[in-house]
């Protein structure tokens, strides 16, 4: 919004203009970057209005303060006029998203098979196993800990694998064809 004549146009680009760069930096830190064009204008909008009334000792503090409650303004509209749509209201839901009962005994069963593999599974291919796969170990780490060779670490987990799977379709718990 430029301003309207050459009195208030001069006083506009000595007194408020050379502070555009701060009044960006400073929205950054509290709105989000599409919104700082709109928030400048509204606080020089505001600012020039409040001139035509009032006599100004700081335009340039003057200026932030419209900023932040510009950027206020702006949060408390979009606040109230959220709308949500009626199909997406959680009290709405007649899906039911967690697992049923069957889920569950399943999702137990299968945490029992595999910890049955794991602890069938010789002593430090089980330790190489557990600190690849539960505790998410390099290789390198696990060899330093256990003080062993990386391809012994490599050679474990293949090892591990082969036996878990061997477990498993011992006990018919994989799918044909696995």
């Amino acid at each position: 919004m430029p301003p309207q004549d050459s009195e208030t146009a001069a006083w506009f680009a000595k007194e408020v203009q050379p502070h555009e760069g701060m009044l960006r930096s400073y929205l950054v830190g509290i709105a989000r970057p599409s919104d700082i064009d709109d928030l400048v204008q509204e606080s020089y909008r505001r600012l020039l209005r409040m001139r035509e009334q009032h006599r100004m000792r700081s335009p340039r503090g003057l200026l932030f303060t419209m900023a932040r409650n510009a950027a206020h303004d702006l949060f408390r509209r979009r606040a109230t006029a959220a709308i949500e749509p009626i199909t997406e209201s959680e009290y709405c839901n007649v899906l039911d998203d967690n697992p049923s009962t069957a889920e569950l005994v399943s999702r137990a069963q299968e945490l029992e098979l595999l910890a049955d593999a794991i602890e069938a599974l010789p002593e430090r291919c089980r330790a190489v196993f557990i600190l690849r796969q539960i505790e998410n170990l390099s290789q390198r780490e696990i060899a330093e800990r256990l003080d062993i060779a990386e391809h012994t670490v490599e050679s474990q987990l293949t090892k591990a694998h082969r036996r878990c799977g061997d477990f498993f379709a011992a006990k018919g718990a994989l799918p044909e064809g696995k």
